[in-house]
Formats: structure tokens, C-alpha cells, sequence
């Protein structure tokens, strides 16, 4: 019987260990996507400043929402939440999929050896790639509204690193989870949805009574959130000892999804 490994070095070495087929799989899945679009990937772009303009109308225009009480433009309001979708968007495009995943790819359980480890780092690369789209777009715009950009940006991917690792957990521990409870995938797609309004993107946790910041800073996205927002957009630096603690716990949560993955994947081609 082949031997799966759980030790947590094992997430880092099946990436780099697998870089090149991930690399393709990645290409293929983006362009995949886009397949027999007329546009093709020029979709990549459109989407996100479609979605901006409409939670921006709809929040600034329609509730007449504001982030700070001063006076702000429609064009800053964008700025603030199409930073925290930008983060959220990645998060929920990788924990969607990650239940069918392996059902969508029965292929690589049953006729040939294939490093299913790697399939959720797949969709994390071309949510990825989507997500530096989004993120051209929000510098773009930026520029043209509040002009260069706080030196903090380039620690950005910095922040980014507890999200992968967190991300990277919930995709195995789900894409195992999917295979014997098929449930699941409808599960996750009303919880990222109610996620999406318990985490601070349309309203800064200021907004929130005192006596509800515990539940809110509950939710491990909220910190990231902050974080990077406070980043690319007032030119606050990382709280370090709080990312420390965050990635530590994102670090082991990573290894606990991989390690459920590894040990339940010799029953996947019983099942499927």
C-alpha cells in the first residue's frame, strides 16, 4: 500500500517538487475559463470592475454607506471595498471548489498515480491570478484618485502568506470532506456567502458596538482584511506580533487539513 506522507515540510516540498505540472495545470485552468469567449481573458479584467461598480453603487448611492464620517468621494469608498473583495474574492473562489474537487477529477483518482495533493494549490494559482488582475485594477484606479501609493503596498504579499496557508487547510481538509459527503459543496457556498457580510469589506469594525469586535476578530479574515487594506491604502504597517500569531495558527491549520487529506485519500477511488 503506498504511503502518504503528513509531515508538514511535505506541503511546501509537493509544491516545489510538482512546480512545473502545477505551473500547467494552472495555465490550462485559466485558460480554460475562458475558452470560446469572444473576449477571452480580457474577461479577467471586466469582472472585477463590474462587481465594484455595482457594490459601489448599491452601498454608497443606494444605503448611502461611508467609511469614515468626513467627507469621502464615491471613487475612495471603492478604493476601501475593492481592497477587502479583492482579499475575501481570493479566500472564496478557492474554499467554493474545493468540495467537487476531487469529484470533478476522477480521472486522477482512478487510472493513473497523480499528486492529488496538488489539485486545491492549482485552483489557489488561478484564483491567484486572478486576484493580481483584480489587483492591477485597484492600482490603476488608485493612482488616478489619491495618486502614487503608500511604500506599505510592497509588503502586501507579506499578508497574503497566513491567508495561502489558511486557504491551502480548508481546500484539503474540504476536498476530502466532499468525496464522502456529498452535501458538502452546497454547505460551503451559504457559509462563504453569510462570511462575506460578517467580515468587515462593506463597513470598517469601528461601525460594530464594542461587545461584538470579539466575535468579528473571531473570523480569521477579519485580521487579514485589516491588515491588508490598512496597507494598500492608508500606509499602515503590519501589527507583527498579531500576523505572527496569525500565521502560526494558519501554519497549523494548513498541516491539519493536509494531514486529514493524506490519510483519507486510499479510500477516494472506493468511494468515487
Amino acid at each position: 500500500m503506498q504511503f502518504y506522507s503528513i509531515s508538514p515540510s511535505e506541503i511546501f516540498l509537493c509544491l516545489w517538487r510538482h512546480r512545473q505540472l502545477i505551473f500547467s495545470l494552472i495555465c490550462r485552468e485559466v485558460m480554460g475559463r475562458y475558452r470560446g469567449s469572444i473576449l477571452g481573458i480580457l474577461w479577467s479584467f471586466f469582472n472585477p470592475v463590474f462587481m465594484l461598480a455595482v457594490y459601489t453603487f448599491v452601498f454608497s448611492i443606494v444605503f448611502k454607506a461611508r467609511w469614515t464620517e468626513g467627507d469621502e468621494s464615491k471613487a475612495q469608498f471603492a478604493l476601501v471595498l475593492f481592497a477587502g473583495l479583492l482579499i475575501f474574492n481570493l479566500f472564496a473562489e478557492c474554499v467554493n471548489r474545493a468540495p467537487t474537487l476531487i469529484l470533478s477529477n476522477v480521472n486522477y483518482v482512478k487510472k493513473i498515480v497523480f499528486p492529488l495533493e496538488i489539485l486545491p494549490w492549482v485552483v489557489f494559482g488561478a484564483a491567484l491570478f486572478h486576484a493580481l488582475i483584480s489587483l492591477l485594477v485597484w492600482l490603476v484606479f488608485s493612482f488616478f484618485v489619491v495618486g502614487v501609493p503608500h511604500f506599505s503596498i510592497f509588503l502586501f504579499p507579506v499578508v497574503l502568506f497566513p491567508l495561502t496557508l489558511f486557504i491551502m487547510g480548508l481546500s484539503w481538509f474540504l476536498a476530502s470532506l466532499g468525496v464522502y459527503l456529498r452535501d458538502v459543496s452546497q454547505l460551503v457556498g451559504i457559509i462563504t456567502t453569510t462570511l462575506m457580510f460578517l467580515t468587515p469589506i462593506f463597513y470598517p469594525i469601528s461601525a460594530i458596538p464594542e461587545k461584538y469586535h470579539y466575535f468579528i476578530y473571531s473570523n480569521p479574515l477579519a485580521f487579514i482584511i485589516e491588515q491588508g487594506r490598512g496597507l494598500l491604502i492608508y500606509g499602515v504597517s503590519l501589527d507583527w506580533l498579531n500576523f505572527s500569531v496569525v500565521t502560526a495558527a494558519s501554519l497549523l491549520f494548513a498541516w491539519l487539513g493536509f494531514a486529514w487529506f493524506q490519510k483519507t485519500r486510499k479510500g477516494f477511488a472506493d468511494v468515487l
